[in-house]
């Protein structure tokens, strides 16, 4: 990790926070004019790539951002939510992982994207058959997370400490658990995202906000430290782009840029519930796994009126889709694990949907998925392009520093570029990001409460700037998403689709029956903005 300044001086904003189509195409024509001179190219605009652009930018570099889907197309909107404290890689003796992870954590609750992230409480249920060691394990545990989170410098008001909690608070967080054989619970406080999508959304636009240039829809088919061979998927026009550097962040598909790269992917598969079904639970239900005390799965919070059951770890071999299915054995395993615990236990009937996550794994062959290590790597092939693999969400940031460190390291004409100080800078709608324009107050109170965890201080400004009638209402029945926040991913955040829409900037998609009555609302909001789609 390279040193930071005390007080590192506030980079420049350097451009308004907007990516469209209008601007893809403005984009598109300047760097393939060559005219711009290029510092980096970044590969892949999932978390990791949304990470290293804004780390790059917010140091003075020239950065361009490209992937050949979408914003949050891969992994990144595939995973549990969490903003992990790295409890489990201190079970495993990863001290390091442990401590990166419970300081990233701080980082972005507190500082990076507050109003995106919240404290959700995890309680692991001991009942007559847990035991004594199934008690006591997680217990240590859980009091070795307080002390990380101490030693990593988070408040206990952002993160409370865990205790045990009585039967009876057990089922007032979970009311669908059964009552039988419940003697008391384990609760235990860790970060959630709103949305893990709307997290890359907001890095890509506060890289943005810092100068650069993301332009989706634009594969790479071959690259070398100094330059990428680009197609517009969109028309099929084919680019040569040169920079003074590559990074390969693609995740599960590095070695589609770089063969050399062995990645190992994990499939983690959730489920997605009414949330209602259980009693709307104001906690994360934390099981172990049959015959094991150290792997869990668990319930999390999927917005409104949803719930998210997960989480499978298991080999994911051959081709990698773009949308990873969810086996009929993955439904069968998790709701074999949860039922036990309900009153009433859920019939597949009742699964709403379900979502794949493929992990980059960096891991030999042999063995299982879930007993690989999560740490990442930077690489440099012979080629010059500089990959970053593995790792996790949570340790975004920490990862496209290390990958900028060794872009500046390696790259001749960037000596002197400046430390990185993306640990003080907040994303987009958070307190202390001033590149958007200011946000009315008093405006906040009458929005919807949805809009605003999503949005944060921007909020206002969707409405307000919103270029079509009725910007309040819901897109479709009972569905808790605005015709306002349809207009914004195509006119701010660069959706260029319905799919993108419905997918990505929104989470409609998760359930078919929401996708199939919001997609025609959408396609009739797009026909209306298709000035800024050209």
């Amino acid at each position: 990790m390279s040193k930071s300044t005390p007080n590192p001086p506030r980079p420049r904003i350097t451009d308004s926070p907007v990516i469209n189509g209008s601007r893809r195409t403005r984009w598109l024509e300047e760097v393939s004019a060559n005219d711009a001179a290029i510092d980096l190219i970044v590969i892949g605009a999932g978390v990791t790539g949304c990470g290293v652009a804004l780390d790059a930018a917010t140091r003075g570099l020239k950065v361009v951002l490209v992937d050949k889907n979408d914003i949050a197309f891969g992994t990144s909107r595939w995973s549990s939510k969490l903003v992990h404290g790295g409890l489990r890689y201190l079970a495993k003796g990863d001290v390091g992982i442990a401590m990166r992870s419970a300081r990233e954590r701080g980082i972005l609750m507190e500082r990076t994207a507050p109003h995106l992230t919240a404290k959700l409480a995890q309680v692991i249920p001991v009942t007559d058959g847990t035991g004594p060691v199934g008690t006591l394990l997680p217990r240590m545990g859980f009091f070795a997370g307080d002390m990380l989170r101490i030693a990593a410098g988070t408040t206990a008001t952002t993160l409370p400490r865990s205790r045990f909690i009585t039967a009876d608070e057990v089922k007032r967080l979970f009311p669908g658990i059964s009552r039988e054989g419940l003697k008391c619970g384990i609760k235990n406080f860790d970060g959630t995202l709103t949305d893990d999508a709307r997290l890359v959304t907001a890095l890509a636009r506060t890289a943005v906000q810092y100068g650069a240039t993301v332009i989706t829809k634009l594969g790479v088919s071959h690259a070398t430290g100094r330059s990428v061979t680009a197609t517009d998927t969109l028309t099929g026009d084919s680019y040569e782009l040169t920079a003074k550097a590559v990074v390969n962040a693609t995740g599960v598909w590095a070695a589609h840029i770089d063969s050399g790269i062995s990645i190992r992917p994990s499939r983690g598969t959730h489920l997605v519930l009414d949330a209602d079904r259980l009693g709307n639970p104001s906690c994360s239900l934390t099981v172990p796994h049959p015959g094991s005390v150290s792997r869990f799965c668990f319930t999390l919070p999927g917005g409104p009126g949803r719930i998210y059951l997960g989480l499978t770890d298991d080999d994911a071999p051959g081709p990698i889709p773009d949308v990873p299915p969810a086996g009929d054995g993955d439904i069968d395993f998790l709701l074999g694990i949860f039922n036990p615990y309900l009153a009433r236990p859920l019939a597949r009937s009742e699964v709403l949907g379900t979502f794949t996550g493929l992990r980059p794994l960096l891991g030999a062959e042999g063995g299982g998925t879930a007993d690989l290590s999560r740490k990442h790597a930077t690489i440099i092939n012979g080629d010059g392009v500089i990959s970053i693999v593995g790792g996790k969400l949570t340790e975004y940031r920490f990862m496209a520093e290390q990958a900028v460190d060794t872009v500046v390291r390696h790259t001749r004409g960037l000596s002197a570029v400046g430390r990185c100080v993306t640990a003080t800078i907040p994303l987009i709608g958070s307190p202390g990001n001033d590149g958007a324009p200011t946000a009315n107050q008093r405006r906040m109170a009458g929005l919807p409460s949805t809009m605003l965890q999503r949005f944060g201080l921007e909020a206002p400004n969707l409405v307000d700037s919103c270029p079509i009638a009725n910007p309040l209402e819901p897109v479709a029945e009972s569905v808790p998403y605005t015709r306002a926040e349809i207009a914004w991913a195509i006119t701010h955040e660069g959706a260029l689709s319905a799919e993108d829409i419905v997918d990505r900037r929104t989470r409609i998609g998760m359930v078919a029956s929401d996708r199939e009555r919001c997609l025609p609302a959408v396609d009739n909001i797009l026909d209306e903005l298709s000035d800024h789609l050209a």
